[in-house]
């Protein structure tokens, strides 16, 4: 549990974001400097996750990026948040991941989450379809029994795979991913930086429900919180306005690059627009170095993670690092 004083610990997630005025070549560099300041600042763990036909984000190939961060860190942990299982064939994500596992012993994460992560168009091409999500469960504990031991005569095995050791959590913004992280007895990462309305209910159903196993003795529970910090408040909320236009333009139906911040984001949304960002983006700690500090400790204090992980969608490379700086020593 987390409290006042010993601080619960931090990781980062990051959607590789590509920029107005950048490329994803630039995006994925971005992405590999922050991890190695994420290491150097004592960050547990830096997730990158799956999304397709988004302009805005270049982690689609998430298992690749896992490989690339990981081959440029030493020490931090690095996974998926997350590889949305019905996009895929359970054997195939054993085999990248145990891949994975066996070029970074020990350092492996892999989340697992039900939504498609795009739009039904684009699954189609995936050649996966939406309605395996109802198969979600059966896909999870399939790919849990590709990363056991190979049994002798067992007739399909994911080489690599058998035997890794990937550490598997389950995400979720519903009581859904939450039951089933419990029944399973895996830890359990909530999307509360962008889908906050059950993390309350799905908490206390994962720790009420949660069956010890194998792998994990009792619940452990990550809570995702949008977190922005500068020199200044006015600094921070500037910058958090790139987060509120991206969230915004994406509901409109215009998903596109990372956009820069803006001095008036009051001109930029719609009354609707405004109360629909404020209450999805509800878990946001922005401000200066103080005012975060008592930010994620009233945040901790009150529900209790077991870890944060912090994203923050800035559009500017320096900013974003500084930020993640900040962000650490204001909660060390």
């Amino acid at each position: 549990m987390g409290g006042m004083s010993t601080p619960v610990p931090l990781s980062v997630l990051d959607l590789a974001p590509v920029c107005e005025g950048s490329d994803i070549a630039a995006a994925f560099r971005q992405s590999l400097d922050l991890a190695r300041h994420a290491e150097r600042l004592g960050y547990r763990r830096y997730w990158l996750a799956e999304h397709h036909n988004m302009p805005g984000i270049a982690s689609a190939a998430t298992a690749v990026l896992i490989g690339h961060v990981a081959g440029g860190t030493s020490t931090i942990r690095v996974g998926a948040g997350g590889i949305m299982l019905p996009n895929h064939a359970p054997l195939q994500v054993a085999e990248q991941f145990g891949t994975l596992d066996a070029l970074y012993p020990g350092r492996i994460d892999l989340g697992l989450g039900r939504a498609p992560g795009t739009d039904q168009a684009t699954a189609r091409a995936l050649r996966r379809y939406f309605d395996s999500a109802d198969a979600f469960p059966d896909d999870v504990r399939e790919l849990l029994y590709f990363f056991e031991p190979a049994r002798p005569g067992q007739p399909v095995r994911a080489v690599p795979g058998a035997g890794a050791d990937v550490e598997v959590w389950l995400l979720g913004s519903s009581l859904f991913s939450a039951r089933l992280a419990a029944a399973l007895g895996r830890p359990f990462a909530f999307a509360s930086h962008f889908a906050p309305g059950a993390m309350a209910e799905a908490l206390a159903v994962y720790r009420r429900e949660f069956q010890p196993s194998a792998r994990l003795d009792r619940p452990h529970a990550m809570l995702g919180v949008n977190v922005v910090v500068a020199d200044t408040e006015a600094e921070a909320k500037r910058l958090f306005t790139t987060q509120q236009q991206a969230f915004v333009r994406l509901r409109r139906g215009q998903p596109g690059l990372v956009p820069p911040p803006i001095d008036d984001i009051e001109a930029f949304w719609s009354p609707a627009e405004k109360a629909m960002a404020e209450q999805a983006l509800a878990c946001a700690v922005i401000g200066d170095p103080a005012q975060v500090s008592a930010g994620l400790r009233d945040f901790v204090a009150r529900h209790h993670p077991d870890e944060l992980v912090l994203t923050a969608n800035i559009h500017d490379h320096a900013a974003r690092v500084r930020s993640f700086e900040l962000a650490k020593a204001a909660y060390a």
